[in-house]
């Protein structure tokens, strides 16, 4: 990454391992961040439940879509800092995206590219 490339690392995550990778974000030295509680699925297979009396079929499961753009931290470090706090092992531990900015703007200052981030 070039001082001037700016990058969006997104990362679906279990709920429970939010505070986890909030934690390692900001040991890397990446601590904004944007959450949104969001519903998916991938390999993981549907559940069933029963509800008075009724049988149900759970076929997407609540995730943690957290989002990160970094501009002076190396996004690797980021990658692998969510990689390793979200990580159980089992089917469900989630996906990370790393998707290219093409410019940000800071609202309050008026601030472009990477020293808006």
């Amino acid at each position: 990454m070039t001082d001037a490339d700016i990058e969006m690392v997104v990362a679906m995550i279990r709920p429970d391992k939010l505070g986890a990778v909030k934690q390692a974000l900001a040991e890397a030295g990446a601590p904004s961040l944007t959450v949104t509680q969001v519903s998916g699925r991938g390999s993981q297979a549907a559940k069933k439940g029963q509800w008075r009396g009724e049988e149900y079929v759970v076929d997407l499961l609540q995730k943690v879509k957290v989002e990160c753009v970094v501009a002076d931290t190396p996004t690797d470090d980021v990658v692998e800092a969510i990689r390793e706090a979200a990580h159980t092992g089992e089917k469900g531990d989630g996906k990370i995206f790393v998707l290219p900015v093409s410019d940000a703007i800071q609202v309050r200052t008026g601030e472009r590219g990477p020293d808006a981030v």
